[in-house]
């Protein structure tokens, strides 16, 4: 019997969390598995896996043929590097004491490097987060400004539309003013008008009677 070691998946939808095991070759991705050798959640970064390495070792040893994705994380944890060390002990290159040591040196400086890269993370993040509070604090400040800038303007608009009201205001009463001051001039020009006389007619009626005089004369 060919057995593998995969993945399989469960979780929720977009969320998915996958136990490691191994399984006969020929059965369905998320069907019968022969052991559970442990948990891989890529929700975290890093991603977080809880692998029980002997178990894995030993499969290994039997013959199981893990996929990429699980090989990836064998190498992840230490457990090829435990699977080659038994191989060169087994040949003799190697004691147990000294397969152990370089074992714990390789998770020694595998755990130095996660921890320098959660680390790093994390300084990403806090940087990530301080520049965002600048660019909020920035784009309030903005906000204010304007807010401010456009309270000024409507002021001024204030400020124009009642001296506007107020010169609307004004301006009959010195229309009024203006016709009641033009009214004594217009009276005058009646009052220099002359007067048509009529004193020549009176005059010429002397002259008529006395031409009729001398023709009786």
């Amino acid at each position: 019997m060919s057995v593998k070691i995969r993945l399989q998946r469960h979780g929720k939808k977009q969320k998915p969390f996958y136990w490691i095991v191994a399984a006969d070759a020929r059965s369905k991705r998320d069907g019968k598995f022969l052991e559970k050798l442990g948990t891989y959640n890529p929700n975290t970064n890093p991603a977080t896996i809880d692998l029980n390495i002997d178990q894995a070792v030993q499969w290994l040893h039997n013959g199981a043929q893990p996929t990429d994705t699980a090989r990836a994380i064998l190498s992840y944890k230490g457990a090829l590097m435990k699977h080659h060390l038994d191989g060169g002990v087994r040949k003799g290159a190697l004691t147990q004491e000294q397969a152990d040591a370089k074992l714990a040196k390789w998770l020694e400086d595998k755990a130095g490097k996660v921890t320098a890269k959660k680390e790093g993370l994390s300084k990403a993040q806090e940087a990530a987060r301080v520049k965002a509070l600048k660019a909020e604090k920035e784009a309030n400040d903005k906000r204010a400004a304007a807010a401010v800038e456009a309270a000024k303007v409507e002021e001024e608009v204030a400020e124009e539309v009642a001296v506007e009201e107020t010169v609307a205001e004004e301006t009959p009463e010195v229309v009024a003013e203006v016709a009641v001051e033009e009214t004594p001039a217009a009276e005058v020009v009646a009052e220099e008008t002359p007067a048509v006389e009529e004193t020549p007619a009176v005059e010429e009626a002397p002259a008529a009677e006395e031409a009729s005089e001398e023709k009786e004369a």
